[in-house]
């Protein structure tokens, strides 16, 4: 395989030839090193490049393999890595200068089942700080680019896992999605991201941000691929309370048959009309008939209640912000500012946090700890969560009448760089769509399904399933990627980018 065929071939190809002895896990990583180098001065999708690392995993996975040893479908194959997840010994920031150098004494679960599983880590991507973001915008290290378009976001909060696979810096990536944070940069960049159940996958070593909504998942360019990683990640981790001690659903075997014939699809009513980019719902309509013509049958369905996700997601998703983010006090570890000797323990700590908190993080601790207040928490806290009861009973009872519910991933496209940033609540209605599922806790995924007509930029196409019903995401999501390209001629949407204008400076194109 040349550099350009390892570049755009899917991980399950990777892994597969490299399994074949017909491209070595040295090569494929040193190619996306190189493409890492080449383009990231633009993109800025990474925050750490691991270069010694990579090149260090991939040589012990070449020698375990030519002494016959036989290992999982993604060995060799390489990831970026959420800058979210503990890696041990590897700087680990959450996209905020209160951890600033702050290397792991430990593995998140999440990484340790990745390397288990013989994939290497490229290094870690940029993200919103902390997580707490809808454009990659409020990192401290700068924004990430889109790679459609360099102007514009590759939404958040993680952007720069989406965006490393638009600009093939890697075939696969990891993020978490709190509100959306894997679907909406999926959506935004034309890759495929799926948020698990709540539960089927580890929270051990995942920096926190708001612990009951917090959910680590794939991030792949083929829903196959994502298939293959969350298979490798999910499963009953004991160091995590809120893990699921069940089977892991059979999600590689449902994207692998993509057959929906017969299946119930929910279109949901409320998320779609006023304020959605006439493109996204046409491409969301047409998406929509292709799963008709693969043999679903295709009803409305109304969640009365998700009007109110998005209001409700705003007063429990910083309440636990509040809390989680309370440990960053700069007595143990992280960013200290002020300790002369001459101030108190409580000025360091009002000074650290000061210094290593962004505003968006800042306000988030404010709103979080208002709500929390005496006298104000059964108003707005308690409430938000009976709300989220709502919700969740509006998820019951649609999918007792069908398989699965759909809608657009976002509102729009992928807006400009700056052009949200002075209005918090305009940023924050990038989540509509996304917020439900986060709040219910089961199973949902964004799949690529074309280009808005104005603007040229990925349409995202959400699926939602019940929990522990994973499988049906990946089977609706593998029927709608085969139906796509059967019309496209092409495999998938970024390999249009690769082919389009901007796989010149994507540096995919041969001189």
């Amino acid at each position: 395989m040349n550099r350009l065929e390892i570049l755009r071939a899917t991980a399950a190809e990777l892994g597969a030839a490299i399994a074949a002895r017909t491209v070595t896990s040295v090569e494929v990583t040193r190619a996306f090193l190189d493409q890492i180098e080449a383009v990231d001065g633009r993109v800025h999708a990474f925050l750490h490049v691991d270069a010694a690392g990579a090149l260090a995993q991939a040589a012990a996975i070449d020698e375990r393999l030519d002494g016959g040893e036989k290992l999982g479908p993604l060995a060799g194959v390489p990831l970026a890595l959420k800058d979210i997840f503990c890696q041990e010994g590897i700087p680990t920031t959450a996209g905020s200068k209160t951890l600033e150098g702050w290397r792991p004494p430990y593995d998140a679960t999440v990484t340790r089942r990745l390397q288990e599983a013989g994939i290497v880590i490229l290094g870690k991507t940029n993200m919103d700080e902390f997580a707490m973001g809808s454009s990659t915008e409020n990192s401290a290290y700068g924004p990430t680019h889109n790679p459609w378009d360099l102007d514009r976001i590759p939404g958040g909060s993680g952007g720069g896992s989406a965006a490393s696979l638009a600009a093939f810096e890697a075939p696969l990536a990891m993020g978490t999605d709190t509100g959306g944070s894997i679907r909406q940069p999926g959506a935004v960049t034309g890759t495929v991201g799926v948020k698990p159940t709540y539960g089927g996958t580890s929270r051990y070593g995942v920096i926190a941000m708001a612990s009951s909504l917090d959910q680590p998942g794939p991030c792949a360019r083929t829903v196959l691929d994502a298939a293959l990683l969350h298979e490798v990640i999910a499963g009953h981790d004991p160091a995590d309370s809120t893990s699921i001690d069940a089977p892991v659903p059979p999600v590689v075997e449902a994207a692998r048959s993509g057959d929906v014939t017969g299946l119930r699809i929910g279109i949901v009513t409320e998320l779609g009309g006023e304020g959605y980019a006439p493109g996204v719902e046409q491409r969301f309509r047409e998406a929509l008939d292709l799963l008709r013509e693969a043999g679903a049958e295709i009803v409305e369905v109304s969640c009365p209640h998700f009007r109110y996700a998005l209001g409700a997601y705003y007063l429990i998703m910083p309440s636990e912000v509040s809390s989680n983010l309370a440990r960053y006090d700069a007595m143990r570890y992280g960013l200290r500012v002020g300790d002369d000797g001459a101030r108190s323990t409580e000025e360091v700590m009002s000074l650290s946090r000061a210094a290593g908190f962004g505003d968006e993080v800042k306000r988030r601790i404010m709103l979080g700890t208002y709500a929390l207040s005496s006298g104000y928490y059964d108003a707005y806290y308690g409430s938000a969560q009976r709300v989220r009861t709502l919700i969740d009973q509006d998820f019951d009872a649609a999918f007792q009448d069908v398989d699965v519910l759909v809608s657009p991933a976002t509102p729009t496209t992928a807006f400009k760089l700056g052009e949200r940033v002075a209005d918090p609540l305009a940023m924050y209605k990038s989540d509509l769509c996304t917020i439900p599922s986060n709040m219910a806790g089961n199973a949902a995924g964004s799949f690529p399904c074309g280009l808005a007509p104005e603007d040229g930029l990925p349409v995202g196409f959400q699926v939602m399933a019940p929990p522990l019903a994973d499988d049906r995401v990946y089977r609706v999501g593998a029927a709608l990627e085969r139906k796509l390209a059967e019309r496209w001629g092409t495999g998938t949407l970024t390999d249009q980018l690769a082919d389009g204008e901007a796989g010149a400076y994507l540096n995919l194109k041969e001189a």
